[in-house]
């Protein structure tokens, strides 16, 4: 408006179209048309004043009216409109006008029509969040380099947690290899051991680690990071869904992290790269005039800690939250490691809370089991009271269980029982087990007895001393008792003995 103004000015002082267009503030032609203009309103009279600026405007508004002709594309004003708020791009609203209503004219044509309908939408205003010292900090996870995995080898994506507290800027950086729940919470903990302080309020974005239902009103948080919270003191902020503009101040750090730091530098590992983080923070990032305070972050860190929460002291014990199902083999699967319960609960959904140590699993709120935690896939770790009574027996009976059980019957049980362990080709174990429940109707003397004649007729099965006491010839003395031991003497076949046979000093017939 001020150029018309000076363009009218110099026409009232008589100055012609070239010598308005020499001096740059307007091309000939617009000078011409502004001319013819002005002479209509009656602006170049002598006798009358420049006109006010809402008077310019709206002349030239209707001036361009006048000479303005309805686009091809004014018809469709409503369509484009839907399609706009939708989302839809201008290149795909051109196309569909094309397709589908016979449209002909140019992408220009839909770009201006799109341009004034965006135009005519509320502006889009945001206001920036302020933050008290200590009051809050922000936590979000972004995209890091590829590293080669310490396991395969393989090319492995690695992920940045950031937390910036909100007032100083000062942040913590870390770089994990996945975001699960057990690194969530151990990047929080190392974050406070950091800062050497706990900040009121932890502003978040909506991950699975953190939150398992996003929600504006009625965020669901995990169980192990609601504990977390309540073992340090912070409450936990999550951003609306859709909504990462409430967490701005760690987005930018997360953008500042990948500019100025992961840039033309190389890393070894995870450890090089975490240690190289660290001493960035804190010589580099920490030491900069920040864009937005125009202040160091450390020095205003140096204000803001005396203020933050302190440390517990002692940490809590951090763990994640499983849900878990028991299979039919009184084992659940956590992290391929097998753990007993107990065996009336198979079938059952249960929780597991596994920490760093120990693995624990609760019915509800009531613990029902805990075991150590296992490192290596396929290990089990079983309680034998979890099994059911007739495994536990089973288990309890082995072989050390059946020679104490057998000596307490008696030296010919015991000898019974130790040849049948001995058998080198055959495992006789249920034999053994089998043998000492007969103890149980018969009585342990009859059974001394049945294991001394089984013994004495050399005939080590299970059958034979069963049938021996159920046809009650335990009772019965045994034969030859009173005779030589020798296994040739009484009923033998031969005479002699083999040995007794070739020791002679007869000589030998021809």
């Amino acid at each position: 408006m001020f150029q018309y103004r000076q363009v009218l000015a110099r026409l009232r002082q008589g100055d012609t179209e070239r010598e308005i267009a020499r001096a740059g503030l307007m091309g000939r032609p617009k000078v011409r048309e502004l001319r013819a203009l002005a002479q209509r309103e009656g602006w170049l009279a002598p006798e009358a004043g420049l006109p006010e600026d809402e008077a310019i405007t709206r002349a030239l508004g209707a001036a361009r009216r006048a000479r303005s002709t309805v686009s091809g594309v004014e018809p469709f004003r409503e369509q484009i409109s839907q399609w706009a708020n939708q989302g839809v791009s201008g290149t795909a609203i051109h196309a569909a006008l094309k397709r589908e209503h016979g449209y002909t004219g140019s992408y220009s044509s839909v770009y201006r029509m799109l341009c004034a309908v965006r135009a005519a939408l509320p502006p889009d205003v945001t206001v920036p969040l302020a933050f008290a010292p200590a009051q809050a900090a922000q936590v979000d996870f972004g995209a890091g380099p590829v590293l080669a995995d310490p396991a395969t080898g393989a090319p492995r994506r690695t992920w940045c947690f950031v937390m910036t507290l909100c007032w100083s800027r000062h942040q913590y950086v870390e770089f994990v290899w996945d975001q699960t729940v057990a690194t969530w919470l151990g990047c929080h903990r190392r974050a406070f051991e950091w800062f050497g302080a706990v900040p009121e309020r932890l502003i978040i974005d909506n991950p699975k680690c953190a939150i398992t239902r996003a929600c504006v009103h009625d965020p669901m948080v995990q169980r192990a990071y609601a504990e977390a919270a309540e073992g340090y003191g912070f409450r936990i902020d999550p951003c609306p869904p859709a909504d990462p503009q409430k967490k701005g101040i760690v987005e930018s750090g997360v953008k500042y992290v990948k500019r100025n730091f992961l840039p033309i530098r190389e890393f070894r590992d995870l450890a090089d790269l975490n240690a190289q983080a660290r001493r960035w923070v804190l010589e580099e990032a920490g030491v900069r005039t920040h864009g937005t305070t125009r202040e160091q972050p450390l020095d205003r860190f140096a204000v803001e800690k005396p203020l933050m929460r302190p440390l517990p002291a002692i940490a809590p014990d951090l763990g994640s939250w499983h849900g878990v199902a028991v299979h039919r083999d009184c084992h659940l699967q956590l992290e391929r490691v097998l753990y007993s319960v107990p065996f009336t609960l198979v079938g059952k959904r249960l929780w597991a809370r596994l920490t760093d140590a120990s693995v624990a699993i609760f019915e509800d709120y009531r613990l029902v089991a805990t075991h150590p935690r296992g490192r290596k896939p396929g290990q089990r770790f079983t309680v034998a009271a979890h099994l059911p009574p007739e495994a536990q027996a089973f288990f309890l009976q082995d072989r050390s269980w059946c020679a104490k059980q057998a000596t307490a019957v008696g030296p010919a049980c015991a000898e019974f029982v130790a040849r049948l362990l001995a058998d080198r080709i055959v495992e006789r174990l249920r034999a053994a087990q089998g043998l000492l429940r007969l103890a149980k109707p018969y009585g342990a003397q009859r059974l001394e007895a049945a294991c001394a004649r089984a013994l004495y007729h050399a005939t080590l099965q299970y059958r034979s001393v069963k049938n021996i006491l159920a046809g009650g010839h335990d009772a019965l003395p045994l034969p030859c008792a009173a005779q030589s031991t020798s296994p040739y003497a009484g009923a033998a076949r031969f005479a002699r003995d083999a040995q007794s046979l070739f020791d002679t000093d007869e000589p030998l017939a021809h």
